[in-house]
């Protein structure tokens, strides 16, 4: 398929700032102030030094919590679970922070261990010696999914701290290769991506997890699709702004569909010949179960849940979000059963919000 006949549908288918302080009348005051400010401002920025050093030391040590071993995660954790669904045969949580509970005693194991150490968006996953096969690592990525299941769907790793650690995926598309949400931004990446084609469209589910955008866009010269209730002033140049409520097409095989809730502008985008719905941070599996994570929304709860009874209607049997563990359907009968509970289950949690 020709690239100029891929396009977006954009037709639907179906404060008071604080006051000025007043000059000081007295010129021999205020130089005198000055030079108190200025002596006391220096010592404050020598003990500040000081203390920012002797905490950025303490914060880069091994947690206790973790096992003994050559792996394991500092102070600097942010608990953003990508570790524990990348390698949950090494890494677990406790005290709200990631942990090394178990040294990787196999290759299989050990390489998760590594793959996950290069994602972490705090690089707070460490070893006590230099790994000697660290370059062997960066070269798996990009990570198929499932490579007999869901052929030419990538994992790119390589999180940022900018999106809370959000993970981000690559559709392998004869039109054009789509990159679905930011990863960080890494010329090693970068030409990974490149040898599978480079990428033509850049997707953002929401406006949390832009990290790196305007970098990939200006590397490989393609289109940022937004939904304009998501655009701010980081995003204001994205090439592709959705309008209304949608669903739109991009190409025949893509469908957009708009999922308000966790933000005004989440979108959802539904590859529909492997039935693969990437959710972003609409609907997610965490470790303890089908979530909305309403304690990270920024919009409304009632329209999230809204949001996931109106996805029952769509043909898929895999969720990928951008945090948390995907979720694979045996069919779509039973994703239905599992979504539908889901809602009724949050429809009587938020009952108050509704009339």
């Amino acid at each position: 398929m020709a690239l100029a006949n891929i396009a977006i549908n954009l037709a639907s288918v179906g404060s008071n700032f604080p006051s000025s302080i007043d000059k000081l009348k007295n010129s021999s005051i205020k130089a005198q102030i000055n030079l108190r400010v200025s002596r006391n401002s220096l010592v404050k920025a020598v003990q500040s030094s000081s203390v920012e050093s002797d905490t950025g030391k303490w914060a880069r040590k091994r947690r206790p919590q973790n096992v003994d071993g050559d792996f394991f995660v500092d102070h600097t954790c942010i608990d953003c679970d990508t570790c524990r669904w990348m390698a949950p045969q090494v890494f677990t949580r406790v005290g709200e922070m990631s942990v090394v509970y178990k040294q990787p005693t196999s290759s299989e194991d050990r390489l998760k261990a590594l793959q996950a150490l290069l994602s972490c968006p705090t690089s707070s996953i460490r070893t006590e010696v230099p790994p000697p096969d660290i370059l062997e690592a960066q070269e798996t990525f990009l990570i198929p999914v499932d490579e007999k299941k869901l052929p030419g769907v990538y994992h790119c790793g390589y999180h940022s701290e900018k999106s809370y650690g959000a993970a981000s995926y690559l559709i392998i598309h004869p039109g054009g290769n789509i990159l679905i949400d930011s990863p960080r931004f890494t010329e090693k990446l970068a030409k990974d991506i490149e040898t599978m084609g480079g990428v033509r469209y850049l997707f953002l589910t929401h406006k949390d997890d832009v990290a790196d955008h305007a970098k990939w866009a200006t590397r490989f010269s393609c289109d940022r699709i937004l939904h304009s209730e998501d655009v701010e002033i980081c995003t204001a140049d994205v090439e592709m702004k959705l309008e209304g409520n949608g669903p739109w097409s991009l190409g025949d095989d893509i469908m957009l569909v708009h999922a308000p809730g966790h933000t005004e502008g989440t979108v959802c985008l539904l590859y529909k010949p492997l039935k693969i719905l990437f959710t972003g941070d609409h609907l997610m599996m965490t470790e303890s179960g089908l979530s909305i994570a309403e304690m990270y929304n920024k919009y409304s709860v009632p329209k999230q849940v809204d949001s996931v009874q109106k996805l029952i209607q769509f043909d898929f049997d895999w969720i990928i979000p951008g945090h948390g563990r995907r979720i694979q359907f045996k069919d779509v009968q039973e994703k239905n059963t599992i979504l539908e509970a889901f809602v009724r289950e949050k429809y009587k949690q938020y009952s108050s919000s509704y009339k």
